[in-house]
């Protein structure tokens, strides 16, 4: 990877920064690529002198995706959303950027897509990462596309939602609590791109769903959550009409679910095939690196017992 000029398109979200360290770490030059660049700047002292670079690029619009790549030897695209633009960004978006990248005659392309992709799944985030992937294959054949379960981090929006909930509530609500997730580090999702990258030639061509170590029920993973933060209290698995009553509420703001995303409960969030080991990642468990934040959580913070938090 040394010296190759990367771009990656989202560079500056919750996974794109660890992308772009470990791209950084590798002795890549790095381009992140997003609307407004000013919100990456953050990551500038992370490179040497000249290592980081800044565009603006939209996805939506594919004449500033061929003038924000131009010159890159690689292309990672990590662009997605859930609601009304879904379409237009986790599928079209993708077709996007995987054209503008064969246009520049990159020579690898990297797809962060999502366990569940189908352009016939029932939910339309669903469909949207199938018609994504189906077009990024037709504009970039070499293409690899990866599918990570829940991914976490110290900025997730998915552990530090719960937990918050957690903290707060008398009791823990679990919708779906037998539907199982497969929780992976972003760091190790960072370090599969950054392989991907440095061997096309390999991993050109493939799709590959990737998970953390522990397959884990909602329930399970709500319970080992309330042990991480120190508190006891109740978890209630609420029955499917309940969920699917709180779920037809997702149109107001505030809603803690969405109908889609109550789609998306229905099926299990867990990697089939060799997962990280293709890469020879080792998947990063959980409890290894979740507590060294969630200690914000506890009744008395970082210096709580965690047996009187």
């Amino acid at each position: 990877m040394k010296d190759r000029l990367v771009s990656v398109i989202g560079g500056g979200g919750f996974v794109g920064r660890y992308v772009v360290q470990a791209l950084l770490k590798a002795g890549a030059r790095v381009r992140v690529a997003q609307r407004d660049p000013r919100g990456a700047w953050f990551l500038k002292p992370l490179g040497g002198l000249g290592q980081t670079q800044f565009a603006a690029v939209d996805v939506t619009r594919p004449e500033s995706l061929e003038r924000a790549l131009a010159g890159s030897d690689s292309v990672v695209n990590l662009a997605g959303v859930f609601g009304s633009a879904m379409q237009a960004i986790n599928a079209d978006g993708a077709g996007n950027a995987a054209r503008a990248a064969a246009a520049v005659d990159a020579t690898a392309f990297v797809q962060l897509s999502a366990i569940g992709a189908d352009p016939d799944s029932p939910s339309a985030y669903g469909r949207s990462k199938g018609e994504g992937e189906a077009q990024v294959r037709a504009a970039f054949p070499n293409a690899t596309i990866l599918r990570p379960s829940i991914v976490f981090g110290r900025e997730d929006a998915f552990v530090n939602r719960f937990a918050a909930m957690a903290a707060a509530f008398p009791f823990v609500p679990v919708l779906k609590g037998l539907t199982r997730i497969q929780p992976v580090w972003v760091a190790d999702v960072a370090q599969a791109v950054t392989r991907a990258l440095a061997d096309p030639e390999h991993f050109g061509g493939q799709t590959i769903e990737i998970g953390g170590p522990d397959a884990l029920t909602f329930t399970q993973f709500h319970r080992w959550l309330l042990g991480a933060i120190g508190r006891d209290k109740p978890v209630v698995e609420l029955p499917d009409f309940v969920g699917a009553g709180i779920a037809t509420l997702g149109f107001l703001p505030g809603a803690p679910i969405s109908w889609d995303q109550w789609l998306m409960l229905q099926q299990d969030n867990v990697a089939t095939g060799e997962g990280l080991a293709a890469f020879g990642i080792t998947p990063t468990p959980l409890g290894a690196v979740a507590p060294g934040w969630l200690v914000q959580y506890r009744k008395h913070g970082r210096f709580a017992d965690a047996r009187h938090a």
